[in-house]
């Protein structure tokens, strides 16, 4: 590249996409004189899973030693992470919001060894929410970018933060189309201040490459070299204001071959196929698009295999809950030198779509909901993920060709008709594309196997272009979901258009008005993200368990802290303001209720849980509690709330049930 631009790479997923990011960062940085890095992920979870990983960049960058580097994790729970509670622990006083102090270090070449580690830390200053994006070094939401395509007051103290920086945008593929017009409007302004761009994905269709760079060079008509459709893993770069050009790097020798069957939806049928394919051992990880069809099939195979043989994972937990999830999924499941006790004889997962991403973790056998096809292949990147070797968990002979058993739709209809809970989440115009594409691979043994990574580009960009996909029949059905497809996706432009940014003006044109008619003050808050997700409003709570005497405690399950301090069952006295580490263990027991809290359910909630309001609670003598709804489960760990019954357990998280008189 002549200058620093934008950057897209497509790799297959495990490929190394993250660390190719990092290398960029680093050329990108010396020849632009950027300052820090900002990793954009899609998720708090996602986010907490890279924040280590760039601390150990910067630990080791060339060139830094001895320097003072200020970092931050920006998403609302920040504070409950540990490796970014660490830093604000030890963080003192404000010497510099960025990195010019003093004379630079002499460069470092790559091949020299470290002669020193670099000191980071988390300036208190940046801990308000607007000035956290100002920290050198920054893991984040991608709200955080977003908000900055969105009229809002303190609008250029964002555009302050991201203009010294370059910005990596991980997982690209997972916007839509609310949010990507926010992200197009934010890099058009990236382009014009020359801020250089890493974006990330499995793979992109070809026209969503094509706006992204149109959008960052500025020119609708950019002159973009025409990649084959089979070319992959592929590298985009463009300049602002200028041209783009495609490359395709040569392919790592990671291949992997799935075989694809069709199996009917039925609980019955799982567990009939699972208890055959599991005969010798073996685990397996089933997927299913909605929390509530994760909690069925659990049940049911729980019946059959044992609880002991079966774990949940999915967004319904408290977010001590969930990290402990995820811990043990990546020790008995992670890679193999990396493992503790991988299960001997069978055991099978049962995950939402928190499995899609951010965990390292390898399967033998894959069941899965029909889902878009993009987010089929990144399931499919939990199967066999690692070599496995005698003593590494070796996978059982009948298991040594990786699968995928592709189920939550009627196959035996004229037309697949996926599972109502699907058809909500995902539409039924893109899981109709996504059966059709798939059709050749889906025929068990006389199907061709999808080829990894050879197959992924050419399923996705037809899975996405505009070509008709699958049989005769299937085409009226198609024509009448892609028109309610093109309904909701042009209502999700118009309604993300209303508060997104002007475009960039001519150079020297005065900001005045930038944000006139704008949402006024926008923060890291479930109103504020809502503005830049087009996601119904949901409504978090923090559990707590009252007491047969009334008393208000801790979840008794909690495990020992880091530092070995008991969590559980800790005193929250009402009359009082509680003690800082109980009120930090509570806070990070919050849990984001599902969507039937919402609308004027919602607002029902809200009045009920209002009701157990406690004064020496709120203020900045409680802070991890001020303003917080507080849901209390009895002894049982069970409540009713706005017509529902809820039950929770660390084992299976939440579970709502309809009242029979609501």
């Amino acid at each position: 590249m002549e200058a620093p631009g934008l950057m897209i790479v497509e790799a297959p997923m495990g490929e190394g996409k993250t660390e190719a990011a990092l290398a960029v960062a680093e050329i990108f940085a010396a020849r632009s004189g950027a300052g820090g890095v900002f990793f954009a992920l899609p998720t708090m979870a996602t986010g907490n899973a890279m924040f280590p990983r760039l601390l150990d960049w910067l630990e080791r960058l060339p060139g830094v030693a001895g320097s003072r580097r200020s970092v931050y994790l920006a998403h609302s729970k920040a504070a409950l992470n540990e490796d970014f509670a660490g830093l604000m622990a030890r963080a003192g006083r404000v010497v510099a919001v960025g990195v010019d102090e003093g004379a630079p270090a002499p460069r470092q070449r790559h091949d020299e060894p470290h002669r020193a580690a670099a000191e980071l830390v988390a300036h208190a200053w940046l801990r308000g929410h607007k000035k956290a994006m100002l920290a050198s070094f920054v893991a984040g939401t991608i709200d955080q970018l977003l908000f900055a395509g969105l009229k809002s007051r303190h609008l250029a103290l964002r555009h302050l933060a991201v203009a010294g920086k370059v910005i990596v945008i991980d997982e690209a593929h997972a916007y839509d189309t609310y949010m990507s017009v926010y992200l197009d409007r934010v890099l058009s302004w990236l382009g014009a201040y020359r801020v250089p761009v890493v974006v990330l994905s499995a793979t992109l269709p070809a026209s969503r490459r094509r706006e992204l760079v149109e959008a960052y060079s500025g020119r609708a008509d950019a002159d973009l070299e025409t990649a084959a459709p089979d070319a992959y893993p592929l590298l985009t770069a463009a300049a602002p204001g200028g041209t783009a050009q495609c490359l395709r790097p040569q392919a790592s020798a990671r291949k992997t071959t799935v075989c694809l069957e069709r199996l009917d939806d039925g609980l019955d049928v799982l567990g009939d196929r699972l208890e055959s394919e599991l005969a010798d051992g073996g685990c397996a990880l089933v997927i299913r698009n909605t929390v509530r069809r994760v909690l069925e099939t659990a049940r049911a195979l729980r019946a059959r295999f044992g609880a002991e043989n079966v774990t949940v994972a999915h967004s319904c937990f408290v977010d001590l809950d969930r990290a402990g999830k995820d811990t043990t999924l990546l020790r008995l499941f992670g890679p193999p030198e990396k493992t503790d006790g991988r299960p001997e004889g069978r055991h099978i997962v049962v995950a939402s779509q928190v499995a899609e991403q951010s965990l390292d973790v390898d399967f033998d056998l894959l069941v899965s909901d029909l889902c878009p096809v993009d987010l089929l292949l990144q399931r499919m990147g939990r199967l066999h993920r690692h070599q496995r070797g005698r003593g590494q968990g070796e996978r059982p002979e009948r298991l040594r060709r990786a699968r995928c058993l592709v189920t939550g739709a009627d196959w035996a209809a004229e037309v697949p008709a996926p599972v109502r809970g699907s058809v909500a989440v995902y539409g039924q115009y893109t899981l109709l594309r996504s059966a059709a594409v798939l059709l050749p691979h889906l025929d068990g043994g006389s199907g061709r196997p999808v080829r990894l990574p050879a197959d992924i580009s050419p399923l996705v960009q037809s899975a996405y272009g505009e070509m008709p996909v699958g049989p005769e029949h299937w085409q009226d059905a198609m024509k009448k979901a892609r028109e309610q497809f093109e309904r909701h996706r042009d209502d999700q432009a118009r309604r993300a258009a209303v508060f997104r940014l002007g475009g960039v003006g001519k150079p020297g044109r005065p900001l005045f008005g930038w944000v006139a008619a704008g949402v006024g003050d926008t923060d890291d808050t479930p109103t504020g993200r809502a503005q830049v997700r087009d996601s119904r409003d949901s409504l978090e709570v923090v559990v707590v368990q009252r007491r047969s005497d009334g008393s208000l405690v801790t979840l008794p399950w909690l495990k020992p802290d880091s530092k070995m301090r008991q969590r559980a069952g800790l005193a929250l006295p009402q009359d009082a303001t509680p003690a800082r580490f109980a009120a930090h263990t509570a806070a990070s027991c919050a849990l984001r209720l599902p969507m039937q809290f919402s609308g004027e359910t919602m607002d029902r909630a809200i009045r009920e849980l209002e009701q157990l309001y406690m004064p020496k609670w709120q203020g900045k003598d409680s802070p991890w509690l001020s303003d917080q709804l507080i849901l209390a489960l009895d002894e049982d760990c069970q409540t009713q709330l706005a017509g529902f019954s809820l039950q929770y357990s660390p084992d299976d998280g939440l579970k709502v049930t309809q009242d029979a008189d609501d």
